[in-house]
């Protein structure tokens, strides 16, 4: 009987499983309940993750025993204080934000307007502190809003700095339709006005976000031209062309005296 050759069959190995580490199972958690901007539910944190629901209900215990998070009486979840309370320790270090702070108290009593320090948190621009003007005009973002870069003025400088091919990258990964349909969405075109307002030390947009209100923003910039943060007025989109005050010119001396108390201009 003639022999038969046994072909070799490769034999695959098994996928090995990509565990998550508990340190990224919270910052998951952290990351989603910072997204919601809401008290939200264990059930909705597994989900929104695609995370095991046991897992993440063991996970929240722990945290809500050492007060990183919060159950609400209705048993939803928040960010619990003691994160406030490292948020109070890091702000203390931070020259920036001191500095700037500073600056912003000065041009909102110069302009009688809102002042904005904006920061970029990856793919969204960030209020990182606020002060009201005089006027009675209000403006619907708070510190701690979160807003994509496409849609304001802030959001442009912040990416200014950036190479061609980076900002194009962000931009077709991040922008999205705004509210009132009048941001630019073409990461081409956000590239170039994202340059052109870094280099002009000046971004206005109007009406792109919100109807009616508009934004003019100037960079603040650390010595090798990153723009770290940006310092804006917040106003009636009727008013970003006055003269008295000029708006304009407030908010890019501001900006310019933020880098130059740090010793960066």
């Amino acid at each position: 009987m003639p022999s038969v050759a046994m072909k070799d069959t490769a034999i695959a190995a098994p996928k090995r499983r990509s565990r998550t580490s508990g340190i990224d199972r919270i910052l998951q958690i952290l990351d989603f309940l910072q997204a919601a901007e809401k008290p939200t539910t264990a059930y909705e944190i597994a989900h929104g993750i695609g995370a095991p629901l046991s897992t993440i209900y063991t996970i929240v215990e722990d945290l809500v025993g050492k007060n990183l998070l919060i159950r609400q009486n209705d048993g939803a979840l928040w960010l619990g204080p003691r994160l406030y309370y490292y948020g109070l320790t890091y702000s203390r270090r931070l020259d920036l934000l001191g500095v700037a702070n500073a600056e912003m108290h000065e041009l909102a009593q110069k302009s009688g307007e809102t002042v904005q320090i904006c920061g970029r948190d990856n793919d969204m621009m960030v209020v990182l502190a606020m002060e009201e003007g005089r006027d009675h005009f209000q403006v619907t973002s708070r510190v701690g809003t979160r807003t994509p870069l496409n849609w304001t003025a802030s959001g442009r400088l912040l990416v200014g700095h950036l190479a061609e091919n980076e900002q194009v990258e962000i931009f077709r990964r991040c922008a999205k339709n705004s509210p009132t349909g009048r941001a630019e969405v073409d990461p081409v075109t956000l590239s170039q006005k994202a340059a052109r307002a870094l280099s002009d030390r000046l971004s206005i947009q109007a009406g792109e976000s919100d109807f009616s209100v508009a934004c003019i923003a100037s960079p603040v910039c650390n010595p090798d031209g990153e723009c770290l943060a940006t310092i804006s007025i917040v106003v009636p989109d009727i008013k970003v062309n006055q003269n008295e005050p000029d708006l304009i010119k407030l908010v890019k001396d501001s900006a310019k005296r933020i880098e130059s108390r740090l010793g960066w201009a």
